[in-house]
């Protein structure tokens, strides 16, 4: 794949992709590689050109849940770049891929000395942060069907590909869930003709179908991911009329209080 193929990358301008792209090494990403652990300081940063990458928080009793993707849209370590503080969450390959290492103090100076590479940075890491954001309200508010749609949904538009390579106990980890509760739920897929599952491989067979029957969170994950590095924010609905506010979003002017 070209080293172009990144989105981030491809966004920029030419002088300003040359001068990452020069410090670059290309690096096969297998399954389950770390790309940065938990609490550590990372020595380097990749831009994803194939595959896709699970952001992923666990907890004390070792439970865990996935929290965020990556694919070719971003990067990992953008979220270091801001600070210092140690991150709670590890980035480990969920599909093998590749995709371009650089050293993070060199990403780090280019963040700090290029006002390009900020900005187009700064904008990935907040489309990241509203989809975490996003994604926390729905493993909360909605049961386990609507989690693994959309969970699935948003698995393929990274991966760009209709077969997805995720066995049930993955799949059990990343919505929060039970491996039986997966089975049963994917089985119920299956019979509609909306997917298909046999060894540890999902088929999206009806997409249009998936998206019909999905929470509201993935149209709202979808138009941040189609929108990145577009400088668009909310955008209208087909009949022409903004989204609504979402829940604790003023809809009208803040009134100033009398003095």
């Amino acid at each position: 794949m070209e080293r172009t193929s990144n989105l981030f990358l491809s966004s920029l301008s030419a002088e300003s992709r040359s001068r990452l792209l020069a410090r670059c090494v290309d690096v096969d990403l297998p399954v389950h590689a770390v790309l940065y652990g938990t609490e550590h300081a990372p020595r380097h940063a990749y831009f994803i050109t194939s595959g896709l990458a699970s952001v992923v928080t666990s907890m004390a009793e070792g439970e865990t849940a996935e929290v965020g993707f990556i694919g070719n849209e971003g990067m990992v370590g953008s979220l270091q770049l801001l600070g210092s503080a140690p991150l709670s969450t590890q980035c480990m390959m969920q599909l093998a891929g590749s995709g371009l290492k650089i050293s993070f103090a060199v990403l780090q100076s280019a963040f700090d000395t290029s006002e390009e590479i900020r900005k187009r940075i700064l904008e990935f890491v907040q489309e990241q942060t509203i989809t975490v954001a996003q994604i926390a309200g729905c493993n909360r508010l909605h049961g386990a069907e609507k989690r693994l749609i959309r969970w699935l949904l948003m698995a393929q538009d990274r991966a760009h590909s209709d077969v997805l390579a995720f066995t049930n106990e993955y799949l059990s980890e990343m919505i929060g869930t039970r491996r039986t509760t997966v089975t049963i739920l994917a089985g119920r897929l299956q019979v509609k003709g909306l997917l298909s599952y046999h060894r540890g491989a999902i088929r999206i067979l009806n997409r249009e179908g998936l998206e019909a029957i999905a929470c509201d969170c993935y149209p709202i994950i979808k138009r941040l991911y189609a929108n990145l590095y577009r400088g668009e924010g909310l955008l209208p609905n087909t009949d022409g009329n903004r989204l609504p506010p979402v829940v604790g979003e003023v809809a009208g002017p803040i009134a100033e209080k009398a003095s």
